[in-house]
């Protein structure tokens, strides 16, 4: 394959560590230049930004890199509009809008991004990153670029007959099963993911929950993160919990504190914007006490 340039000039909204550390996203690594490289579907990608343009080279495989970049990395969404009219709900919400103004969304394949979370269930960032990387480049397909290895994620096919043993090698702990099972369910069609694009998210959402370790939040991080792009939906993880009390529910023990009135609070005052506010509200807390 034959390694492709693509340069964005002057865009706004754009930001490598806001985008690749805000806990959406699992197969991006930062570099010695502070770019990051990280492997989308058969392509290998690296991001280097400068102070006017975001430089992507990489190799794919019978695809522009312009067609892969434009649709993963959200290019086309105006996040200026979206951050605009979530500044003006509150100065909570504005202030950290300003904390992680470069964040975009990402459109992530919808089967990558449920085991990306099945396995992130209970676990740090290293610990999954790590799994992640050992799944893939033990059934994913290899990838040479600049004489460095690298491992597609491994579709539901490819994993067809790796067992709960096999899973447990990797280091998944009690999510081996999950994924084992999960797999199976796919592979059965008794989840068709194709349908799913198609479909409102409610029933969207009750669907993935049929699915072998995931539960609520997996489901709404699903939903959010991955090509399904449902804004709407509101992932409540202990940061969330602990930021959401701290601004708006103000309980002396969070622990008190009950997803049920984090949702009313999150649905009267984002709406349909909720998981954006939420991204914003998450990345702020963890990075950045409030």
């Amino acid at each position: 394959m034959k390694e492709q340039t693509y340069v964005i000039q002057d865009i706004k909204d754009f930001n490598l560590k806001d985008i690749f550390e805000c806990g959406q996203c699992f197969r991006w690594n930062e570099q010695e230049d502070g770019s990051y490289t990280g492997v989308i579907k058969d392509a290998v990608i690296n991001v280097k930004q400068n102070p006017n343009e975001i430089i992507f080279s990489g190799i794919c495989k019978g695809k522009k890199l312009k067609e892969i970049v434009d649709y993963y990395f959200d290019i086309n969404r105006d996040y200026s509009k979206i951050k605009n009219e979530l500044s003006q709900i509150d100065a909570n919400l504005e202030k950290s809008i300003k904390f992680g103004s470069g964040i975009r969304i990402l459109n992530q394949d919808l089967w990558e991004t449920i085991i990306s979370f099945i396995i992130s269930a209970n676990n740090n960032i290293p610990r999954i990153k790590g799994i992640i990387e050992r799944l893939s480049k033990n059934y994913g397909e290899e990838i040479i670029w600049n004489e460095k290895k690298y491992y597609t994620f491994p579709t539901a096919k490819q994993l067809e007959n790796v067992s709960v043993e096999d899973y447990r090698k990797l280091g998944l702990g009690f999510r081996d099963i999950r994924l084992y099972e999960t797999t199976k369910m796919i592979l059965n069609k008794e989840i068709d993911l194709e349908k799913l694009e198609k479909e409102d998210t409610a029933t969207v959402r009750e669907e993935l929950l049929k699915l072998s370790g995931v539960g609520p939040k997996v489901a709404d991080c699903i939903l959010l993160f991955s090509t399904l792009k449902r804004f709407e939906v509101f992932p409540i993880d202990v940061w969330v919990r602990r930021v959401m009390n701290e601004l708006y529910i103000k309980n002396e023990d969070e622990n008190k504190v009950s997803k049920k009135q984090i949702m009313e609070i999150a649905n009267k005052k984002f709406g349909n914007m909720a998981g954006l506010a939420q991204q914003y509200l998450f990345y702020w807390k963890r990075e950045d006490a409030v």
